[in-house]
């Protein structure tokens, strides 16, 4: 479903177990997430909201793709509510690729966990910690035939105002997950449930380039 720039997905990508979401507008909710993965795997899927391009299904009016070398000003405001059972992460997934066309998979994924239930953990191993936009994060770079690197908040929020998606992304550069002269193709937010997921929800959301 698109919205005001925006598409909303359910992506159950990584299992069979059935994943509802209820849309409306900007925000979502999981309603039913009968999700039970072995947690030192692949979670069950990806509901979420994006800007850009995913697979070809692209939103319009939002400055996306946007060079690396030319990103100026990057914010995004999220606001969630997350349950007290499952085990899931609350993430944004950023996607870039040499070309800004990709029609497929992109060569580097930057995610930013703001927050995590269980022991789950991203792809890779931590290599650093890091303060980006007034924070802590730990940084974990792997390979799972694409680059990915993620920022893991040390303090766990659910919610954010004016976050420096452009700062994290400068970051990813330097350490060599994102080409300097490779493409933002598409901003995600959402939740990677492994176990459950009901009652996930993102109250609000919006990306500020400029």
């Amino acid at each position: 479903m698109q919205d005001g720039g925006c598409i909303v997905q359910n992506n159950r990508w990584g299992a069979r177990t059935e994943q509802c979401i209820d849309v409306s507008g900007t925000s979502f909710t999981v309603t039913t997430a009968e999700h039970d993965k072995a947690t030192n795997g692949a979670p069950a899927g990806y509901p979420s909201i994006y800007a850009g391009c995913h697979y070809q299904n692209c939103t319009t009016g939002d400055d996306l793709p946007l060079s690396v070398a030319d990103m100026g000003t990057v914010t995004s405001d999220w606001s969630t509510t997350t349950p007290q059972q499952g085990t899931y992460n609350v993430a944004y997934d950023l996607w870039f690729d040499p070309d800004p066309q990709q029609p497929a998979q992109n060569a580097a994924e930057l995610m930013i966990w703001l927050d995590h239930r269980g022991d789950v953990q991203p792809i890779g191993s931590p290599v650093a910690t890091v303060t980006i936009d007034g924070a802590r994060w730990e940084v974990w770079t792997g390979d799972t035939g694409w680059n990915v690197i993620s920022y893991v908040r040390v303090q766990p929020t659910d919610d954010v105002d004016d976050l420096d998606l452009a700062a994290f992304s400068e970051d990813a550069v330097r350490r060599g997950s994102v080409g300097e002269n490779w493409y933002l193709t598409s901003v995600q937010a959402g939740f990677e449930p492994w176990i459950g997921g009901a009652g996930l929800a993102t109250d609000d959301f919006a990306l500020n380039v400029s």
